[in-house]
C-alpha cells in the first residue's frame, strides 16, 4: 500500500507542473481584438479631428437661421478635413460632384438668369484658399461669373463673425459656397451681409460637419 501511495504521491508535481503550464500557454494565447469596441481618443490623438468618408448624402440642413444643400457627412472614419484640404485633387473632386447638384436644382441656363457664385471670407488660408478655389472652379462649369473676396473679416472666430463688404455682385442671384459648414455662423454672416443688399441666396456646401 505504502508503495502505491508513494507512486501517486510521486506524481503530484509534476501534475502542478503540468497545470502551470497549461496556464501559461493560456495566458500567451494571441488576444482577439474586438473591431467593434468603442475605443477612448486620448488627449493627443490627433485621429479626432473631424472626418469624412465621402458616401453620398445630399441633405437639406436648417442651421443658424440659414437654409443649406451638401452632399456629403462628416463621418467617424475616412479623410481628416485637414488632409482633404491639403490634396489639390479634391478641388476638382468637390466641384464636379457639387456642380450636377446646382444645375439640378437651380436650373441648367444659370448662365442666362442673372447668376453668380461667391464664397465666405478668406481668414485662416488666404493663399490657395480650398472654397475659393472650389468656389471659382464651379463658377466656370456653371458658366456665370465669380466673385472673390466679396467680404472681408477681420477676425478669425466663426461663431459672431461680422463681416464687411468689399465686392457688391451685380447680379441679383447668388450662390454662396462653402467648402464645410460646422455651426452655419459663416453663411448665416454672409446672409445678414447681402440679404439687405436685394440679393437672393442659395447656400451650399461640401461637407455638413456634423453628424446630426
Amino acid at each position: 500500500m505504502e508503495g502505491l501511495w508513494d507512486g501517486i504521491l510521486s506524481d503530484v508535481p509534476e501534475s502542478i507542473a503540468l497545470s502551470s503550464l497549461l496556464e501559461t500557454r493560456e495566458e500567451a494565447k494571441p488576444q482577439v481584438k474586438d473591431l467593434f469596441a468603442v475605443q477612448q481618443h486620448k488627449s493627443w490623438d490627433k485621429s479626432t479631428e473631424a472626418r469624412c468618408d465621402f458616401s453620398y448624402k445630399l441633405r437639406l440642413t436648417r442651421r443658424s437661421d440659414v437654409n443649406f444643400v451638401s452632399i456629403w457627412q462628416k463621418s467617424i472614419m475616412g479623410r481628416t478635413l485637414t488632409d482633404i484640404k491639403a490634396d489639390p485633387g479634391m478641388v476638382a473632386y468637390f466641384a464636379d460632384s457639387i456642380c450636377p447638384v446646382i444645375k439640378e436644382m437651380l436650373g441648367y441656363s444659370l448662365n442666362l438668369g442673372g447668376w453668380c457664385i461667391c464664397t465666405s471670407p478668406k481668414r485662416r488660408h488666404k493663399v490657395k484658399n480650398f472654397a475659393t478655389l472650389i468656389s471659382e472652379r464651379l463658377g466656370q462649369m456653371l458658366e456665370i461669373p465669380f466673385y472673390e473676396d466679396v467680404a472681408f473679416c477681420q477676425t478669425k472666430q466663426r461663431v459672431n463673425a461680422v463681416f464687411e463688404l468689399n465686392v457688391l455682385p451685380v447680379e441679383p442671384n447668388v450662390i454662396v459656397f462653402d467648402d464645410f459648414v460646422t455651426t452655419g455662423q459663416t453663411l448665416a454672416g454672409m446672409k445678414h451681409l447681402l440679404m439687405p443688399l436685394g440679393k437672393n441666396l442659395v447656400f451650399f456646401t461640401g461637407v455638413n460637419n456634423k453628424l446630426n
